[in-house]
């Protein structure tokens, strides 16, 4: 249903865009918070504003790549991108790593259940006869972290058949929230968004590729306003809003704003 509802996002956009000059941006789910409020300042500003359009980084891509139209892409990892690049899309020269991030097992905020994240644990035991919440572990890239830190952990296996895959990592979340999954794996920067869930344990950072999030204008884009909403999420204040939401800012900030 996330997943529906975003893409009916993107073609309304995408019904809008020739009529709007607005700039369109295609984002991941877990920019969502940072971003709003990146948008809103920027509206603030200068009076302009961007329409964003989240989804899973996968579906995003796939949706670039059939001619919807944009005019930046911000993907939650280099796969989904390189991807988009590979099919000449983007503006080579505008695209950079912007953000890092962390993944982090979450629980409902009531739960008593406590884990211990290291090798060999047994996430198996800890989630009894119930589900664990993530993303597409083969599309999704917070799925894809996921699983390969349980692999490099050696707990996939005990898992794999017990895992619940959703369309997107704010879909993982939403299950647990709600208490549908009694535990499950999303960004740490997912888990500060929702006072629902706690973090009960984080994976280390060298259990799985690291978490990085590149931007690029897309070679469709005529805007002339979509460089300058790249240049603000990369600058100074944009940063504080991106370390206020559990960001890593990777990128130098752009002087001024």
């Amino acid at each position: 249903m996330f997943l529906g509802l975003a893409l009916a996002g993107v073609c309304m956009t995408s019904g809008a865009y020739a009529q709007s000059k607005d700039v369109v941006v295609f984002a991941a789910a877990s920019l969502k918070n940072a971003l709003d409020d990146i948008n809103a300042a920027w509206e603030k500003e200068t009076g302009k504003k961007a329409v964003v359009s989240y989804a899973a980084s996968n579906a995003l891509a796939k949706q670039i790549e059939a001619g919807a139209p944009a005019d930046l892409f911000f993907s939650a990892d280099l796969d989904w991108m390189d991807y988009v690049a590979s099919k000449n899309l983007i503006q080579t020269e505008s695209r950079s790593n912007l953000l890092g991030n962390s993944i982090v097992l979450v629980a409902p905020k009531d739960s008593t259940v406590q884990v211990s994240i290291e090798r060999g644990f047994d996430l198996a035991a800890a989630l009894g006869s119930g589900r664990l919440a993530m993303g597409n572990v083969d599309a999704v890239p917070a799925g894809k972290y996921g699983k390969a830190a349980l692999e490099k952990l050696g707990a996939w296996n005990g898992v794999k058949d017990k895992v619940a895959q959703a369309e997107s990592v704010r879909a993982a979340l939403v299950l647990v929230s709600r208490g549908e999954a009694p535990l499950g794996i999303v960004y740490r920067t997912d888990a500060a968004s929702d006072p629902s869930v706690k973090i009960v344990g984080t994976f280390p950072a060298e259990s799985h590729p690291p978490i990085i999030y590149p931007v690029a204008l897309l070679k469709a884009s005529a805007n002339p306003d979509a460089q300058a909403f790249l240049t603000y999420m990369r600058s100074t204040k944009a940063r504080s809003l991106f370390e206020k939401q559990g960001f890593t800012f990777m990128d130098k900030p752009v002087s001024g704003s």
